[in-house]
């Protein structure tokens, strides 16, 4: 994993916004993988293959507004967004020259939709992330090699690997590879993103997909673009997935998760993610040194759930008043130091102390060598007092007023970078 450095943009956003959207959007059946796991004992809609594609035609985006999306995503405290281009159904959101696989030649659409979110999102002043998996079950020569020796359905099914013992077309595996690359070239050319996104890193592995060649290729023509972690050991960042590490990497990171269970639209999920959690999810993130790339799924009008609304708008109403902790910061105090998460400014001079629960009368911060010459509450500019005791520095929350029931931060301004015992 190559490291991104600190003063990069990517370290800087904190927050971004991940978008699927596509078919699957207008029945609202979990993205590919309804027709994947069509006929097994899953607790999601799924649909035959034919059901699945069937859904072109109902794929209109008649209430497409990209810059009404880029709005609702800087509401939100968002700095870049990523955009589902090609999801494992092999479906491309744009024109693209190598395929007829697109919303461009078999749905009402009939256009291109990622040059608008570019645009829309640029004229925001967001940074643009385009996704694209490398699985494509669309393909006629992508399940053209064996299974690798896995017990697993994901390891063997005809979509991804020939389901019998036939010999391997590697001639065909070579003609996939070659529209896989060029479909990322053309990306690139067309829409120049910041941020290239990778998925459907199964099920052969890096060195099948020849991945540190497709990087090569990508920093070739733009070293300024940023990957992921799904090229295999040649990305610029790991990306946990639906899950908070329990040890975040000590490298560039990114969790990506979701408002509620699903990555797209699904009417059927009821599960939102109350705010507090959003909220605390958010902050434990960047108080590790990470990002959050939260999703929320269009429908095929290109409209948002309005609980997904509600939450994106909720989040940005938090940040607003506590930005200076959130934006251009660092990771913050090592576990065990403080009963909540911390971010560190540039010049690691400012601590900035995120509380989620009020325990007694008192903020209670261990391991500092140095005693901060002011404490505030940041919202509120409200000034602390704090007494040192046993080794410990003691933030008295007697003038702190009510505490904002998704998390309060606390401000220590210190005269010297911090230091810890």
């Amino acid at each position: 994993m190559t490291r991104i450095p600190e003063e990069s943009w990517f370290h800087r956003a904190k927050l971004g916004i991940f978008l699927h959207w596509g078919i699957y959007s207008v029945k609202g059946v979990p993205e590919s993988w309804a027709m994947y796991y069509h006929g097994q004992d899953v607790p999601w809609p799924t649909l035959s293959r034919e059901d699945y594609f069937a859904q072109y035609d109902g794929f209109t985006a008649a209430r497409y507004d990209p810059a009404a999306w880029a709005a609702l995503f800087k509401e939100a405290g968002a700095r870049y967004a990523v955009l589902t281009t090609k999801h494992h159904d092999g479906v491309a959101m744009w024109d693209t020259a190598l395929s007829d696989d697109s919303i461009v030649k078999k749905s009402p659409v009939g256009r291109d939709v990622i040059a608008p979110y570019c645009e829309a999102m640029r004229d925001a002043g967001l940074h643009v992330g385009l996704y694209f998996s490398h699985a494509d079950w669309s393909h006629p020569d992508f399940p053209s090699l064996h299974a690798p020796r896995r017990d697993n359905a994901l390891f063997t099914s005809p979509m991804n690997v020939r389901p019998d013992d036939q010999m391997e077309d590697r001639a065909g595996w070579a003609r996939f590879l070659a529209f896989r690359n060029g479909q990322v070239r053309e990306l690139m050319e067309r829409f120049h993103p910041e941020l290239l996104w990778f998925d459907g890193d199964f099920p052969h592995g890096p060195a099948v997909f020849e991945m540190r060649e497709l990087r090569d290729e990508i920093k070739a023509r733009d070293p300024q673009v940023i990957v992921n972690s799904r090229l295999g050991a040649w990305g610029d960042y790991e990306t946990p997935e639906q899950a908070l590490p329990v040890r975040p990497p000590e490298e560039t990171w990114e969790l990506c998760t979701t408002v509620n269970r699903s990555w797209d639209y699904a009417p059927q999920d009821n599960d939102y993610k109350p705010i507090e959690r959003i909220v605390r999810i958010f902050t434990e993130c960047v108080g590790h040194g990470g990002n959050l790339l939260l999703g929320v799924g269009p429908d095929a009008e290109g409209r948002f759930d309005p609980r997904a609304v509600e939450i994106l708008k909720g989040l940005g109403a938090w940040i607003r008043p506590n930005a200076e902790a959130i934006y251009d910061t660092r990771r913050g105090l090592p576990d065990g130091l403080f009963n909540g998460a911390s971010t560190l400014s540039a010049d690691k001079k400012t601590l900035y102390l995120i509380a989620y629960d009020r325990a007694a009368n008192y903020l209670l911060v261990k391991g500092l060598a140095s005693k901060p010459a002011r404490v505030t509450r940041l919202d509120t500019g409200a000034e602390l007092s704090t007494r040192g005791d046993l080794g410990v520095l003691w933030i008295d929350l007697t003038a702190a007023g009510t505490l904002n029931p998704n998390a309060t931060v606390f401000k220590l301004e210190f005269e010297e970078p911090l230091c810890l015992k």
